[in-house]
């Protein structure tokens, strides 16, 4: 594949000038047309290695060019033609001669080329395949065969030398020894035989033979070892082994490189820096120097060790030993944390100073340097965050080439672990940070500050605009419309979710948030959601209709004040679903964490840390899951890998569900599973409980102490215990010695320590009668409701018609203990199923009645069956709240998938047909079938498609008589049309690269077609006009448009127009930049920067961070983003597991698209502007545009 290659227009124009005058072959050529069978004729020109056609002879300026380099061209047949006949058209076809040029650069159509000679064409073969340097390039290869055949010779004969050279020095020792002995020998033999005459000379023929034998051995010895050096060099070792060294070579050379960039950062940017800020009008503060570049120079030296003794290494070839090296790295290498846990905090304090224009120049200025080849102050601090990952591949690579009986092998295995787990940490503290630089970020926005926001725990959920409705005394709400003006002025508020707590502002007109004086701050665990108000309450009756069902309630019940309710709006139902479901499931979060926290913490020696802790399946590896050290919301460590069946397992645990776990599982499911196994598993979870839950999670929701001892009342009288909730209520048990006093329970209520420990298995008898204290059940709309514990043998006393109408009822719970009753405020006992008691309440009871005793006809069945009880109602719970929380924010799964649609109606029938299902459970099964059946009859929101409809019949309208306004308003209406109907389901798998993106990515197709011809039409729009004036002032127009977007925070607008302005034809126009005002480039400047894609895209992220919806983002950097992750990090491990961390990456990525595509603009469509924006005939090509632009301003000449 060839290189790329950097030109400007003036080298290529003249490179087309040589090429017409000395270029080695020219002449007319038919080139055929890419969108049909259309053949043109060009004028081609030939100079070295580069193709260039003009449309003539004359022509000036080529229209294309092609690199040779690395193609090939071969002849082709004639192509057949459908009207020939079998006559002279047919002869004329076949006398012209057709060739094609093929590419090697990838995705490259091949170029067909015809002509009407053969002996031409076969010229133009030949020039063509000698400026491909094609001989060249296999010639290229031969050598550098023989080069790699060579190197590996000469590394055999090194190795086989230093053999041999100490074979040599053993050979000279024994040589020496024996030299003695045959002295000691020779003095023996002349004392032995002194008068013994000398040997007669040898003969000459034996001398002969003796040679010939010499010679053959050492040819054999040669040969022998020939064999065995080339047998070796073909072999699977030795080809391992060079690729490793190819490896070592490659990582030395990146480490010089890396060094060499350090170097840049600290000599060309901090130290210059620190001197500034110690001159007598320093542009920047010591502090600000420190935080930008915070401990590179730590960083710097660190890696100049490491890349000396790399070097060292190197001059030791062949022998190379690396594990060392890694083993002293690794325990410095920890001085990363720091850099990347702060990496965004130093671009961010960076931006900030370059406001200060003195700092900005003088760091141009540095940047200007040549050592610093273009790249920007950002680029050189990004260098670190990639180098333990760049670490962690290149070992992957060493050991995958290294044997395993290697002496280094565990070493290199033990450093590639280290640096995983390194890395792990890296992306998790990177991930806490994001998180409290968020919370950080909105509470700078507040004037007052909000010190809940400095809580490491608050994760941001969700933001956006709401309206507050206004209430008066008692309670009732005003009558007012939702259309009215004041309404949207002076009830707007905007809202932040967080996992704890729920804030409403007010914005100022400088862009400041406050927090309401009563009800900015709210914490979600004094909450409770209403969804629809209830039927029979006079203020809320014709609300429904009032507010076209947009309404909600939030009561709140602060311990130290009056409770009060807060009343709010949302723009459409789609945004409430959203809204309802995220506070919903924040609520249900706390309450269930501190139903876990009040049972284990108080009734038992099990605390919530110790109950994870006794689960090693949630927080210890295993082959099947890996956790990082990171917290989710409900406390539990973040899972990084797992299988497909522990995800489904976490997603059906009782004990707890985080919302950002369900939000990321419901993103991404489809990746590594589909819809049908997902809701396969939570029909399995409500049909078959106990068989699918897993035993430990049963456990630990039944968790036991060694301690039962407990102590009664002393009356042994009940209290009234009363309480609304919503679903799940909170647990609380409490006793008191009155018996007439009602108290409220929640979250925040202490148990009494004295209470018995939590044993749902065995029973302990008493004497005396106890007393079962618990919260009641949401009681029906129209009244408050008491559930009354009453001993067995009372109650048979005092309501034995009750107790024998419930006995009778077919539709009573068999695991209801007898001596409940839910009991309506005159005194009645209800009996039929819609009045059961909640899980928590038969929780609580059985924990009551375990800790003091079974009251009397209480008995060991029914205990058991009260614990039967409680898990199918909670996984009852558990699925519901799941299959609400899929259906309402992640509807479009259901419209795309009728099957999945209708399997999901069939399973909520089944719940609704349920004899037990509790009054809430079967309300909100209500609301989930109502929601999944109806079609969404206020779906307001225009479509494209409607708008070009609409704009067909109308007369058009011109540039001059349209406002700036207007032109921004409708084309952030536009925008956000667009934007909004993209699918998250296109955000998955980079469908937007394939082949086939069309087809899977139909929406993100229609919005890259949608900004280039907002910006095509910018663009046509400036070029239509033929005096200087006119053009000025179009761009003046146009700049303006773009600030209003800007103000409207569409800030896909603004690239549209900056981009249509810096196009190469309208930039170069001198004269009609000439005439705008100063104040219109200083304004476009401060565009250009915010939407500037430097640091991947920096400053639009801030911007984007700081401003709530509605807003448009540019969704390339979205786009960009998931493509960096997709590329950098596989679906599954190697083992096979799913990697969440992934998903959960993909899917906060997703969550903050779909915040942007929720909250709609109230800008009213105009179709005479939308008319003009959408019409296509205006449109300029971009050949044609910049031959205006020449005929406008002719190039000056050289």
């Amino acid at each position: 594949m060839q290189k790329s290659v950097r030109y400007n227009e003036g080298h290529a124009l003249y490179l087309a000038y040589l090429a017409r005058k000395e270029g080695a072959k020219r002449g007319f050529l038919s080139k055929k047309a890419a969108e049909a069978s259309r053949w043109h004729e060009k004028w081609f020109a030939l100079y070295q290695n580069v193709l260039f056609y003009f449309e003539g002879e004359q022509s000036g300026r080529p229209a294309g060019m092609y690199l040779l380099e690395g193609c090939s061209c071969e002849r082709t047949p004639a192509p057949p033609r459908a009207g020939a006949g079998p006559g002279g058209s047919r002869d004329s076809l076949d006398k012209q001669y057709y060739f094609t040029v093929l590419f090697g650069h990838e995705g490259q159509k091949p170029l067909e080329l015809r002509c009407e000679e053969e002996q031409d064409g076969k010229e133009w073969m030949e020039a063509i395949h000698q400026a491909s340097y094609a001989d060249i390039s296999i010639e290229r290869e031969v050598l550098m065969q023989k080069y790699i055949h060579l190197v590996q010779i000469v590394e055999t004969e090194k190795i086989a030398a230093n053999q041999l050279r100490h074979q040599l020095e053993d050979q000279d020792t024994e040589i020496e020894r024996l030299k003695s002995e045959i002295i000691a020998l020779n003095k023996t033999k002349e004392r032995m035989r002194p008068y013994q005459s000398n040997q007669e000379d040898e003969d000459p023929d034996i001398k002969k033979i003796k040679k010939v034998q010499s010679f053959m051995r050492g040819w054999l010895c040669r040969r022998k070892w020939k064999t065995i050096v080339q047998d070796y060099i073909c072999s699977p070792h030795a080809e391992s082994m060079r690729k490793r060294n190819q490896i070592v070579f490659t990582m030395v050379e990146a480490e010089s490189e890396y060094v060499h960039q350090l170097y840049i950062l600290v000599n060309g940017f901090l130290r210059p820096l620190r001197m500034a800020a110690s001159s007598k009008k320093p542009p920047i503060s010591h502090d600000d120097v420190s935080s930008i570049f915070l401990n590179s120079e730590t960083i710097m030296f660190l890696h100049e060790i490491f890349h000396q003794g790399l070097k060292a290494r190197i001059a030791n070839w062949p022998t190379l030993i690396l594990a060392d090296l890694f083993d002293i790295l690794l325990p410095m290498l920890n001085i990363y944390q720091e850099f990347v846990r702060n990496h965004q905090y130093s671009l961010q304090v960076l931006a900030n100073c370059k406001q200060n224009r003195d700092f900005d120049k003088l760091l141009k200025q540095y940047e200007a340097n040549p050592a610093c080849e273009g790249r920007m102050l950002e680029t050189f601090l990004t260098y670190p965050m990639f180098q333990i990952p760049r670490y962690i591949i290149t070992l992957h690579e060493l050991l995958a080439h290294t044997p395993h009986e290697h002496v280094e092998r565990k070493s290199l295995e033990f450093a590639k672990s280290k640096l995983e787990e390194l890395s792990r940490v890296m992306h998790d503290e990177v991930s806490d940070t994001e998180n409290i630089r968020k919370n950080l970020a909105i509470e700078r926005m507040i004037v007052e500050g909000c010190d809940i926001l400095l809580d490491t725990s608050q994760t941001f959920i969700r933001q956006g605009s709401l309206i507050q409705v206004p209430s008066v005394e008692r309670g009732k709400l005003s009558k007012v419309r939702l259309g009215s003006l004041s309404l949207k002025k002076e009830g707007e508020r905007q809202c932040f979710l967080f996992t704890k707590h729920f804030l409403i502002c007010t914005r100022s007109s400088g862009g400041k948030l406050h927090l309401l004086k009563t009800g900015g701050v709210l914490s979600l665990i004094q909450c409770t959601l209403i969804e629809e108000p209830d039927a029979s309450d006079d203020d809320s009756k014709g609300s429904g209709h009032m507010f076209g069902h947009l309404d909600f309630k939030i009561v709140v019940e602060p311990p130290d004040a009056a409770p009060f309710t807060v009343v709010l709006l949302a723009p459409s139902r789609q945004e409430k679903a959203a809204w309802m479901s995220d506070i919903s499931q924040c609520v249900d979060n706390i309450r269930c964490n501190g139903l876990m926290t009040i049972v284990f913490e108080e009734n038992s020696k099990v605390t919530v840390p110790h109950m994870i802790k006794s689960d090693a399946r949630l927080h210890k590896d295993d082959i099947d899951i890996c956790f990082s050290k990171t917290l989710n919301s409900c406390k539990v460590p973040q899972i990084r890998y797992a299988s497909v069946e522990r995800l489904l397992e976490r997603l059906t645990d009782l004990r707890f569900l985080s919302i950002d776990f369900l939000n990321t599982f419901l993103h991404t499911y489809r990746i590594f599973t589909t819809a049908t196994v997902v809701l396969s598993k939570l029909s399995d979870i409500y049909k078959r409980p106990f068989t699918s839950i897993p035993v430990r999670s049963l456990e630990l929701f039944f968790a036991t102490s060694q301690n039962n001892r407990g102590e009664h009342l002393v009356d042994g009288k009940s209290p009234r215990l009363c309480r609304k909730f919503s679903s799940p209520p909170p647990l609380a048990v409490s006793r008191t010695s009155s018996p007439v006093r009602a108290r409220k329970l929640s979250l925040t209520s202490p148990l009494n320590s004295r209470m018995g420990a939590l044993d749902l298995t065995t029973s302990s008898s008493s004497s005396s009668p106890t007393t079962i204290h618990s919260p009641a059940a949401s009681p029906p709309p129209h009244s408050a409701a008491v559930l009354e514990s009453v001993p067995a043998d009372r109650a048979g006393v005092e309501n034995p018609p009750a107790v024998d109408t419930t006995e009778l009822s077919p539709c009573r719970s068999p695991s209801t203990p007898r001596h409940l009753r839910y009991r309506q405020p005159g005194g009645q006992v209800a009996d039929n199923a819609h009045c059961s008691v909640s899980p928590a309440s038969a929780f609580a009871i059985a924990t009551a009645a375990a800790g003091h005793g079974s009251p009397p006809g209480f008995n060991n069945t029914e205990r058991t069956c009260d614990k039967e009880f409680i898990i199918r109602r909670t996984a009852t719970n558990r699925v519901l709240n799941v299959l609400r929380h899929w259906v309402s924010k992640h509807a479009q799964d259901f419209e795309l998938n009728n099957e999945l649609k209708m399997n999901v109606l069939n399973l909520l029938e089944e719940v609704l047909r349920d004899p037990d299902l509790l009054p809430q459970e079967r309300k909100a099964t209500a609301n989930i079938l109502r929601a999944l059946s109806q079609e969404d009859q206020d779906d307001i929101h225009l479509k494209l498609e409607d708008i070009i409809q609409m704009t067909d019949c109308l007369k058009a309208e011109c540039f001059e008589t349209l406002s700036a306004m207007e032109l921004a308003e409708q084309i952030t209406l536009l925008d956000h049309i667009v934007f909004r109907s993209i699918p998250y389901e296109e955000f998955l798998g980079q469908g937007w690269m394939k082949l086939d993106k069309n087809e899977r990515t139909p929406y993100v197709m229609k919005t890259s077609q949608h900004f280039n011809d907002m910006s095509n039409l910018v663009a046509s729009q400036i070029m239509n006009y033929a005096d200087v004036s006119s053009r000025a002032n179009a761009i003046e127009k146009w700049v303006a448009v773009a600030d209003i977007c800007r103000c409207l925070h569409n800030y896909n607008g603004v690239l549209e127009i900056t981009s249509a302005l810096n196009r190469s034809a309208i930039y170069r126009l001198k004269k009609t930049w000439a005439k705008v005002s100063k104040q219109t480039k200083a304004l476009m400047d401060k565009l250009q920067k915010t939407v500037s894609s430097e640091g991947r895209f920096k400053n639009l992220r801030e911007t984007l961070k700081n401003c709530n919806p509605p807003a448009v983002p540019y969704l390339g950097m979205y786009l960009t983003d998931l493509a960096f992750i997709e590329e950098g990090t596989p679906n599954f491990t190697e083992e096979g597991l799913v990697n969440f961390s992934k998903m959960r990456m993909i899917s906060h990525i997703i969550r903050e698209i779909r915040q942007f595509q929720q909250t709609s603009y109230r800008i009213d469509h105009q179709p005479k502007v939308t008319q003009y924006l959408l019409d296509k005939t205006l449109i300029i090509d971009e050949d044609t545009l910049y031959e205006l632009s020449l005929k406008i301003e002719p190039r000056l000449p050289a």
